[in-house]
């Protein structure tokens, strides 16, 4: 892959991880890097098997730039706003679709956008400093935005997403852990994060595209469906080579190796 222009990239085996990388304002977003994170999670590197989100510099993601992003909406026609809101949320299809899961390492500011790209991602590790807020309301907008009022409340529960969407405020650490936003917290969520990162990606991992994919599809349909659904999933699995590894180190009483096929 051509090396982005408007954050990090960097593979450690077969984990890659990315970085917002505008520290001293706090790692906002601008339509360029919005783009280029939604073309980089449509076609991810085949090789890397998980993929971390950080920012740089003690903050994680402080939104939309305020002078390159939310100035020049403000004098935009209608048609180039309904293009800017369809990038954006095509930014959080685009992690949802991909394969490999996605896991965030949040310190400091995750506000807005940042905030959305935090939910959007598969697992998210937080630093005791992290403050997330859906903060549109706070600029004169809905809290829909990007799949918020979808997937906020599948993580954290209708009436908490609704006190954050309609007020803007900031959701704590010690909230997030208590409220299943973050599943660890910890002073160095990054380590946190890539630990997770490599582990999962020493497993099977075709498996774990196939949770990913059920995880998010299994929404929008009831529970004999979803389990139908399942059953083909793992039908399909089951003629998987790792499966078979998995059966002969048993047998073996070895640990296997898996290698994703």
């Amino acid at each position: 892959m051509r090396e982005p222009k408007h954050f990090q990239w960097r593979v450690e085996g077969k984990v890659g991880v990315i970085t917002l990388n505008r520290p001293e304002k706090k790692n906002p977003l601008t339509f360029e890097s919005y783009a280029e994170l939604r073309d980089f999670f449509r076609a991810p590197p085949r090789e890397v098997k998980v993929i971390v989100v950080t920012g740089a510099g003690g903050n994680f993601c402080s939104g939309g730039d305020v002078q390159e992003i939310i100035g020049p909406l403000t004098r935009m026609t209608p048609p180039q706003l309904l293009e800017f809101t369809r990038m954006t949320g095509d930014l959080v299809k685009a992690m949802r679709h991909c394969p490999q899961p996605v896991i965030a390492a949040i310190e400091g500011v995750c506000a807005g956008a940042g905030a959305i790209i935090a939910m959007a991602s598969d697992l998210r590790y937080g630093a005791p400093s992290a403050k997330t807020a859906f903060l549109f309301v706070r600029v004169g907008l809905a809290g829909c935005d990007m799949g918020a009022c979808a997937i906020l409340p599948r993580i954290i529960g209708q009436g908490r997403a609704a006190e954050l969407l309609y007020t803007g405020r900031s959701m704590s650490a010690e909230e997030g852990l208590a409220w299943g936003f973050f599943n660890r917290i910890g002073d160095k969520p990054l380590d946190l994060a890539t630990e997770m990162a490599r582990e999962l990606a020493s497993g099977p991992t075709a498996a774990h595209a196939i949770t990913k994919k059920m995880l998010h599809e299994e929404w929008h349909v009831g529970v004999d469906q979803a389990i139908d659904m399942e059953a083909v999933a793992q039908a399909a699995l089951m003629e998987n080579k790792d499966f078979r590894r998995a059966y002969e180190a048993f047998a073996a009483k070895k640990k296997p190796v898996f290698e994703g096929d």
